[in-house]
């Protein structure tokens, strides 16, 4: 690494080490800039495509929303892995009135004998 990496790149390196030992908040604020004035752009861009790549996809989104703010919930996005776990994470991130636009309008969708089932599966936990 030493004979190859510019000088940038080694330096980067050595802030990743440090702010991996002290591993606090300002640590990582101070590796942040410090990646601004000594990186360019696309390596930046390879750093945190590296870094959210390997968190799960949870993790990656909260990360993300993080840094670049939440977006507005808006409508669901069709699922790609865990239809509950999807549905639940966009719920977290609605606001109450599209929680309760989207739920009636859900249980006006739904056949007669699946609305049964799911009031009496709510009635169930209400009691409980």
């Amino acid at each position: 690494m030493s004979q190859f990496a510019s000088d940038a790149h080694k330096r980067a390196a050595r802030m990743l080490g440090y702010s991996l030992a002290l591993g606090d908040f300002d640590a990582w604020e101070g590796f942040s800039l410090f990646l601004i004035a000594k990186l360019q752009p696309e390596e930046r861009a390879a750093l945190a495509w590296a870094s959210l790549r390997a968190l799960d996809s949870e993790q990656a989104r909260a990360t993300a929303e993080t840094v670049l703010g939440r977006p507005a919930p808006g409508w669901p996005e069709p699922p790609t892995f865990n239809l509950m776990r999807e549905a639940a994470f966009w719920a977290d991130h609605a606001s109450e009135e599209e929680l309760g636009a989207y739920c009636l309008a859900t249980f006006r969708a739904m056949p007669e004998a699946r609305q049964a089932a799911f009031l009496a599966f709510v009635q169930r936990r209400a009691a409980a």
